[in-house]
């Protein structure tokens, strides 16, 4: 028998529902102490599973689990010495502690792209309950990029299947369609109604 799928710690054992009312929470890195927070105001969207090379995953996960939030609604309130740009080039600038490594959020500075004003964030880095339960998976085939084994891609694409989550070599239809629909507007493709 193959050893079981293991994903990600927040999904391994089943997806929590998440409350639509949930009012937001504190993010807090792996330190003992003087642990960086950041404040959330709100619910988080596009909650999902990535297995792209860049976002931070808990030691052993195939995946990360991260949501964007609008920028505004982010807030270091302890700590905010201890945090620095992972990769200044990166598209989104991942801002983790330099203690213990994880990553709090991410942010795009770039005003021409389609996500800018939306932060990335890790809701599993707080004790909150109610955030919004991952909704796809993107990136899965980039696994293998990071070392899982490509003879298993058909059961990791199975168990996320069974947990109710979509799995996509890309983002999910809603947000390939905004990335598309900002685009075409700024060539002029597509003109905004009047």
């Amino acid at each position: 028998m193959a050893d079981p799928v293991r994903l990600h710690p927040a999904i391994d054992h089943g997806i929590r529902p998440g409350d639509e009312a949930f009012a937001g929470g504190t993010l807090r890195c792996h330190c003992d102490s003087e642990k960086v927070e950041v404040r959330i105001d709100g619910q988080v969207a596009h909650n999902h599973a990535c297995g792209c090379t860049r976002c931070w995953k808990p030691e052993g996960a195939l995946f990360s689990v991260v949501a964007v939030v609008p920028r505004d609604r982010v807030h270091v309130v302890a700590h905010e010495e201890k945090l620095a740009v992972v990769d200044e080039a990166a598209t989104i600038r991942r801002h983790a502690c330099t203690a213990c490594g994880v990553h709090m959020f991410g942010r795009i500075e770039d005003t021409g792209h389609p996500f800018h004003g939306l932060d990335f964030v890790h809701v599993e880095l707080s004790d909150e309950p109610g955030w919004q339960a991952p909704q796809f998976a993107a990136f899965v085939s980039s696994i293998i990029e990071s070392g899982a084994d490509p003879a298993r891609m058909d059961a990791v694409r199975a168990r996320l299947r069974e947990l109710g989550i979509e799995p996509y070599d890309c983002l999910s239809p809603p947000l390939m369609d905004a990335i598309a629909t900002h685009v075409a507007r700024t060539s002029g493709v597509l003109r905004t109604a009047a």
